[in-house]
C-alpha cells in the first residue's frame, strides 16, 4: 500500500490535513454565513472560498460557464478527477437558512485532505464552485457547458435536520405566469377593465382544487408577486411565480401539463392572455450512485453518526436541487449530514441561526472527513475504480 507524502496511509494522512486545518475551515463556514449573498452575486463567499485553495497550490479557474461566481479550482494530475461542488448562495431575507456556508466549508476541507494524497492515489481534485443552487441553476449551466466533462464522480454532503445518507429529491421547474388585462377606474367605469388580479385568483382556486388529484411526490406552490398597484385602478398585469416538483422528471412533465390547464383556466374566466416563462434549468431528480453510497455509509458511521434507515430514505425527500442533474449524468452523490437545529428545518430562520452552532462546526469537519475518506476508499478499490474510468471514458465518447 503506497503512503502519503508525509509518510502515512492515504485515509490517514487526509484525516490529518483536515484535522490541522479544522479551525480554518470553521472559520470559513462562520465568515460565509456572516455575509449571505443571493444567487450569482456570491463574490465575497467565492473570495473566502478561493483563498485556502490557492495557499495550498490549487490552480484557479474563475468565470467558468460565463458565470462570474462559479470556478474550479484543480489539484493534481492522475487519471482519477474527483468532482467536490461547493455551494454558497444564500436566500432572501433569511441567509444561509439552507446552511450552505456548511456546504462550502466541508468541500474545502475534503479538497484539502485529497490534496494530500492525490499522487499516492493517482487522483485529480477539483472544487466545483457551483452558484445559484437556491434559483438559477447553477450547476446545470455549467454541465451544459462542459465544466463538468473530466468529472468521474462528483460529491457533497448538504446539512439537514438528521443524517441520510440516499437523500433523494425531487424534480423541479421553476416558473413566472403572468397575466395581461386592461386597465381601468375601478369605480367609475370597472366594465372597461379586464381584471388581471382575477385571473390570479381563478388560478389559484384551479390549483388547489388540483392538489386533490396530485399523483404522490407531485407538488405545486406559488406566490403572487404582482397583483396590482392601487385599489382604484382595475389590474392590467399580475403575475404568480410557482415551482412545481414531482418525483422524476416523467411525472413533472405530466404536472407540467395539469398546471398549465389551471394557469390558462383564470386567464379565460377574466378575459386576458398570459404568458408562463422559465426562470431557470429545470432540475432533475437526485439518482445517488449505489456504490459510492455504499461507500459514503462505512465512512459517516465509522464517525459515529447514525443515519437513518435505509428503507426510510425514500420517505423524506429533501425539497429539489441542481445536483440531480449531475447525477444523472456523472456519478455521485449528495448526503445530507445532520444538525442540531432544536427542530428547524432547512428554509427557516433558526435553522440559519443554527448553521453556525457546535453541531454545524462538527458536521462541516464530518462532512469534509468522510467525503474525503468515500473518495480514498473507491480509489484503492480496483474494481470500482475502474468501473469510475470506464464510465468517465464512455461519457467522453457521447461527448465528441
Amino acid at each position: 500500500m503506497a503512503l502519503s507524502r508525509t509518510g502515512e496511509f492515504p485515509a490517514t494522512a487526509a484525516d490529518t490535513a483536515i484535522s490541522a486545518a479544522a479551525a480554518e475551515l470553521v472559520g470559513l463556514s462562520h465568515a460565509i454565513h456572516a455575509e449571505p449573498e443571493l444567487a450569482f452575486a456570491e463574490t465575497r463567499s467565492v473570495a473566502k472560498i478561493l483563498a485556502p485553495l490557492a495557499e495550498r497550490g490549487f490552480a484557479i479557474t474563475s468565470g467558468v460557464a460565463g458565470l462570474p461566481t462559479a470556478f474550479r479550482a484543480v489539484y493534481g494530475s492522475g487519471p482519477l478527477t474527483v468532482g467536490l461542488c461547493a455551494e454558497y448562495d444564500a436566500l432572501p431575507e433569511i441567509g444561509h437558512a439552507c446552511g450552505h456556508n456548511i456546504i462550502a466549508a466541508s468541500t474545502v476541507g475534503a479538497a484539502i485532505g485529497l490534496a494530500e494524497v492525490a499522487d499516492q492515489l493517482g487522483l485529480t481534485v477539483v472544487v466545483l464552485g457551483t452558484p445559484a443552487e437556491e434559483s438559477g441553476g447553477g450547476k446545470v449551466l455549467m454541465l451544459e457547458a462542459g465544466a463538468f466533462d473530466d468529472i468521474a464522480m462528483a460529491m457533497m454532503v448538504h446539512p439537514g435536520p438528521a443524517d441520510i445518507v440516499a437523500a433523494r429529491s425531487l424534480a423541479l421547474a421553476d416558473l413566472a405566469v403572468t397575466y395581461h388585462g386592461r386597465e381601468a377606474h375601478a369605480s367609475a367605469a370597472p366594465e372597461l377593465g379586464r381584471n388581471a388580479g382575477d385571473a390570479v385568483t381563478v388560478t389559484q382556486v384551479a390549483v388547489g382544487l388540483l392538489r386533490q388529484h396530485l399523483r404522490p411526490g407531485q407538488q405545486l406552490h406559488g406566490i403572487v408577486s404582482d397583483g396590482g398597484v392601487a385599489p382604484n385602478i382595475v389590474p392590467g398585469r399580475a403575475e404568480l411565480l410557482y415551482y412545481l416538483r414531482a418525483a422524476d422528471s416523467a411525472s413533472l412533465d405530466d404536472l407540467m401539463r395539469r398546471a398549465k390547464a389551471c394557469f390558462e383556466a383564470g386567464a379565460l374566466a377574466a378575459g386576458c392572455t398570459h404568458d408562463i416563462r422559465t426562470l431557470a434549468p429545470t432540475y432533475t431528480e437526485l439518482t445517488p450512485d449505489p456504490e459510492l453510497i455504499a461507500a459514503y455509509r462505512t465512512q459517516i458511521t465509522g464517525l459515529g453518526r447514525v443515519p437513518i434507515a435505509s428503507e426510510l430514505e425514500v420517505l423524506r425527500p429533501l425539497g429539489s436541487t441542481d445536483m440531480g442533474n449531475v447525477t444523472n449524468v456523472i456519478p455521485g452523490i449528495h448526503p445530507v449530514i445532520g444538525i442540531d437545529a432544536g427542530g428547524a428545518v432547512t428554509h427557516q430562520p433558526d435553522f440559519a441561526a443554527a448553521a453556525v452552532n457546535a453541531s454545524a462546526d462538527r458536521a462541516v469537519l464530518d462532512g469534509a472527513v468522510a467525503l474525503a475518506r468515500t473518495a480514498v476508499a473507491v480509489a484503492r478499490d480496483e474494481v470500482h475504480r475502474d468501473r469510475l474510468l470506464q464510465r468517465l471514458v464512455e461519457r467522453q465518447e457521447d461527448i465528441r
